[in-house]
């Protein structure tokens, strides 16, 4: 099978050839990697360049945010398989594209995902966190769980048939979007007990209680979208509580 990996970029020259490294490096071969740009002023677009044909697909321009060029580019890939891969993440090891495509052809399911581990900014062999998932059971998402994104990789036929990243959602459309797949459309998933990904802290929607509280406004509004039921109240304990214990003992 075919795999298509899309990574999204915006001046990433610091983190860029790592997360370009990963994939070139992947053991299979039969991958088809496109990188789409949101014309970046520094040297983002020079180090694409030089990685020539390891590069499938191509393209710098003005976008409308993160999730409208994750949609350029799986309206660019032709891969039966699709993951996304940001410019700041790595694969965890250059058999990660293998193991997922054999778990794919092993359970016949149209989605894959597995653990990720959040390393250092700096030092990506250091852990600061490990996110350890598990089987998906209808009804998860309402309490809490769900896989880590990066981690997910679909059939390509899933996102024709159920749509792309929702631009309606300024932040947390991963979330709806996995929603959308696996509680709304039920589509088959499986759950690859191994670290996919290393994830580098820091990102914007952890970086404050405010930035926790407003992402996960968006993702009960996706509940609301997709008319799936959850108890708000105990969404709060599910998922706002321990994101603000975590920070409040990193700040110690």
């Amino acid at each position: 099978m075919k795999v298509s990996i899309v990574t999204i970029t915006y001046n990433s020259e610091k983190t860029l050839k790592d997360t370009i490294e990963s994939v070139v490096g992947q053991t299979y071969r039969d991958i088809e990697y496109i990188i789409v740009d949101g014309n970046s002023t520094d040297k983002t677009i020079e180090i694409v360049n030089s990685y020539g044909d390891k590069i499938s697909k191509f393209i710098s321009e003005k976008d409308n945010g993160i999730y409208d060029a994750m949609n350029k580019g799986l309206r660019l890939a032709t891969g039966d398989i699709v993951g996304i891969l940001n410019s700041d993440d790595v694969y965890f090891d250059k058999y990660v594209i293998e193991n997922v495509v054999k778990r794919f052809e092993e359970k016949l399911v149209d989605s894959v995902y597995g653990d990720l581990y959040y390393v250092e900014e700096n030092d990506l062999s250091k852990v600061v966190r490990y996110w350890k998932s598990s089987d998906f059971k209808e009804g998860s998402f309402a309490k809490g769980w769900h896989p880590p994104h990066p981690t997910f990789f679909v059939k390509r036929e899933v996102y024709e048939k159920y749509g792309l990243f929702d631009l309606e959602m300024k932040v947390s459309a991963d979330f709806e979007l996995m929603l959308r797949f696996l509680e709304k459309h039920r589509i088959s998933t499986t759950y690859l007990p191994k670290v996919l990904v290393r994830m580098r802290t820091g990102g914007e929607s952890n970086r404050s209680i405010k930035n926790i509280i407003a992402g996960n406004k968006s993702i009960l509004s996706a509940f609301d979208k997709n008319r799936i039921k959850v108890n708000k109240l105990m969404y709060v304990f599910y998922r706002f509580v321990p994101k603000i214990i975590q920070m409040i003992k990193r700040g110690r």
